[in-house]
């Protein structure tokens, strides 16, 4: 399978008020394997990014204005992305730039390309409600360095992206996605790592015993049969 981990760079938040894309960055995986082959483009927006997106991604107007328009890149990045599954970290934001620079290239919506999306903030929130789920709070969880990530760059966060959704995908060897024993002494988490072979020891004749007398008790009190029982004669 032929996936593209994905990120773009903005002016700005909404590409019906004018804002466009500044950066797109594409990290290829095949069969679950990084190939290499990126692809990866500066955008002239042919506009000024918003001070607070200016903050993030430190693109100025000077250093964008060589840089080629999106109309320009749009058939190669269709080209590079054509018939693959798409891989995005709050997917509704990057996409709708993309479709919306795709219709001012005279273009069908960039998802007419691809063959699915993958969401990996929805993924993240399924697999850890109540947490953080940003990119940088992913890559803390599953150890993927991200130190040298001072700007949000878009082939940087594809790169990171692609570490973490294979980390996040690769298969369950342990109860719980999430275990973490609190180190004595402290409040720093370590990972308690998989488990191992599972020990299953038989309770002795005097526990039985003792176990049957909480059952007794339990039937006396709902004059019948208790739950526990019933259930456990079902299994």
């Amino acid at each position: 399978m032929r996936q593209i981990v994905l990120d773009t760079e903005t002016t700005g938040f909404n590409p019906r008020t004018g804002d466009r894309i500044v950066e797109v960055g594409c990290v290829e995986i095949l069969d679950r394997k990084l190939t290499g082959n990126n692809f990866h483009r500066y955008v002239n927006p042919e506009r000024d990014s918003d001070e607070g997106a200016l903050a993030v991604h430190g693109l100025t107007t000077e250093f964008l204005s060589d840089k080629p328009k999106f109309h320009e890149i749009a058939h190669e990045l269709r080209e590079f992305c054509q018939g693959a599954e798409i891989i995005i970290h709050n997917a509704p934001f990057d996409l709708g730039f993309l479709n919306h620079e795709f219709q001012r290239a005279g273009l069908p919506p960039f998802v007419d390309h691809c063959s699915g999306v993958i969401d990996t903030l929805v993924n993240a929130k399924e697999l850890h409600p109540g947490k953080r789920n940003s990119l940088d709070a992913l890559c803390d969880r599953y150890g993927v360095s991200n130190a040298h990530r001072k700007l949000h760059g878009a082939l940087l966060d594809s790169e990171l992206l692609a570490e973490v959704y294979l980390a996040m995908t690769r298969g369950q060897n342990m109860l719980s996605m999430d275990v973490e024993v609190e180190a004595s002494g402290g409040a720093q988490l370590v990972d308690a790592g998989p488990l191992g072979e599972i020990i299953v020891i038989a309770a002795a004749d005097d526990e039985l015993a003792e176990h049957d007398k909480v059952l007794a008790a339990l039937d006396k009190g709902v004059k019948g049969e208790c739950l526990w029982r019933k259930y456990s004669l079902q299994g």
